[in-house]
């Protein structure tokens, strides 16, 4: 393998953002007569985007899925979301020593995620590490996002690198056919929901490093 670019997907994959998200969704639904969900619940519902997410949320909390009343509680969920994006957030376990240490040992990194692009920008700055990213872009910062190939495709043309540089990680199914499609190996992490994604044990990261010990493998190999 000669890849030397890593993207990531975000929520559940580098970061725990799900307590934050459940906040917001919550201050939507607790004015409604229902909630609280606790962070857990709320996370079987992300990485499709804010709208699909209310329309599961709407759905699960049997409230109505009408268009006019999915386009209010998306909208108010990004405004309770936008004024707290980070402060429940935390980076898994080792996730910030490991980005460190991929970027020393010369892989480039860029990130594709289905939140806004905007939110996706102010959260990197937030939590100190939007410098380590050739690349951030969010779902409406393009025609389609993923699982559409062309969202990872957009990250690593603004790196101006080529696929064949390019592994993906992440943590969800939407992750993995995303980077099936694209034509990009794919990593699935062990934590978040990435537990529950099917890869070989070789493509299972137990902690980000362990790409670099996998990519010296297959180079010698």
């Amino acid at each position: 393998m000669t890849s030397k670019a890593i993207i990531f997907d975000l929520d559940g994959t580098l970061i725990d953002s799900a307590p934050d998200i459940a906040a917001a969704v919550n201050r939507y639904l607790e004015p409604r007569g229902r909630g609280p969900l606790s962070a857990e619940r709320v996370a079987r519902f992300i990485g499709n985007g804010p709208r699909k997410l209310m329309a599961d949320i709407l759905a699960d909390q049997k409230l109505p899925v009408d268009e006019a009343t999915l386009a209010e509680a998306h909208a108010t969920y990004l405004e309770n979301y936008n004024r707290h994006p980070a402060a429940l957030t935390e980076f898994y376990a080792n996730v910030r020593e490991d980005l460190a240490l991929l970027a020393e040992r010369g892989f480039r990194l860029g990130i594709c995620t289905n939140k806004p692009h905007a939110l996706t920008q102010k959260i990197l700055s937030l939590l100190q590490i939007d410098h380590m990213f050739e690349a951030a872009i969010g779902a409406d910062a393009v025609k389609d996002c993923k699982p559409h190939p062309d969202h990872l495709a957009a990250v690593w043309q603004a790196m101006g690198i080529s696929p064949r540089q390019v592994i993906y990680v992440g943590d969800s199914d939407v992750d993995r056919m995303t980077a099936q499609r694209a034509g990009v190996p794919f990593f699935a992490v062990n934590w978040g929901t990435g537990a529950d994604v099917a890869v070989e044990p070789a493509f299972r990261l137990h902690r980000l490093a362990d790409i670099v010990a996998h990519t010296e493998a297959t180079h010698d190999g």
